[in-house]
């Protein structure tokens, strides 16, 4: 019997990570979640707030997953300042995953943008080929808001690698923007593929320099989702919904979509520059 993942399970905050002074991970069991997809998403409900789409994040317990949160908006916040005890809902996890590449691999990720692609990277770990080289880029603006680096370096302990840190005002790390290391990395490297995640303004960059290498990407994009499975159609970009055609696009795709990088839409439909 097919598990209904549109149904709402209540799963309990067991534990609450603070990764930066702005960011969290919540871990909590949930077998769905914990066997998600590189890229795929869940829908999480803050009881009497709001209901939010969530990268997985992953977690070295088996049947556990997590939730890593920036402190910003109003829903985000209240996620954040959840406690170990808390009842939360979620469903999923849904959309379209990243497509595994084989051989030598750059992923690019800025803040929680890292979240799916750590997933990603753990997969790619999971192949055991000896073709596979991963180079994770890590952008920052500074030092205290790097996250991740410690579990980036477990998960690619066993599979040829290199991690690069970027912190814009140079307090850590390679001084520069995320995108200035991966030119670097896509100029000196045969890449099969590039997957980005994180800010529009850095994805974009990435997949135009892949673009002018003629290395083929991938991006997770994001956008405001109210119900995940496709109905409200909150989530559209051009003649697309990011919660079933995505969120994972190949770049091809992504850069020939006028709003991206752009501009996108708010809760009410009406385009507004985000950037």
């Amino acid at each position: 019997m097919r598990t209904n993942i549109d149904k709402i399970r209540i799963i309990t905050v067991e534990e609450v990570i603070d990764e930066s002074p702005t960011v969290r991970t919540l871990i909590f069991k949930d077998e769905l979640c914990a066997a998600a997809k590189p890229g795929q998403f869940a829908m999480v409900w803050i009881p009497g707030i709001d209901e939010l789409p969530m990268s997985v994040m992953i977690s070295e317990k088996d049947g556990y997953a997590g939730l890593t949160i920036r402190k910003h908006g109003y829903a985000s916040t209240a996620l954040y300042n959840t406690i170990v005890g808390s009842l939360l809902g979620v469903r999923g996890p849904y959309g379209k995953p990243f497509d595994i590449s084989k051989g030598r691999v750059l992923l690019v990720g800025g803040g929680t943008g890292l979240v799916p692609l750590l997933r990603l990277a753990r997969e790619l770990v999971k192949r055991k080929s000896k073709k596979t080289h991963v180079s994770l880029i890590i952008g920052a603006r500074t030092k205290e808001e790097v996250i991740f680096e410690k579990i980036a370096k477990s998960v690619l302990k066993n599979v040829n690698s290199k991690i690069i840190v970027t912190t814009e005002d140079g307090s850590y790390g390679f001084h520069g923007l995320a995108t200035d290391a991966a030119a670097k990395v896509m100029e000196r490297n045969n890449l099969s593929m590039v997957y980005a995640c994180g800010p529009e303004r850095m994805m974009k960059k990435i997949l135009e320099m892949a673009t002018s290498y003629k290395i083929p990407s991938q991006a997770s994009l994001e956008r405001i989702m109210k119900c995940g499975i496709g109905i409200c159609c909150s989530c559209c970009v051009g003649k697309y919904l990011l919660c079933k055609d995505g969120p994972t696009m190949y770049g091809e795709t992504v850069l020939g979509l006028p709003e991206f990088g752009s501009y996108a839409r708010d809760k009410s439909g009406r385009i507004t520059n985000m950037w």
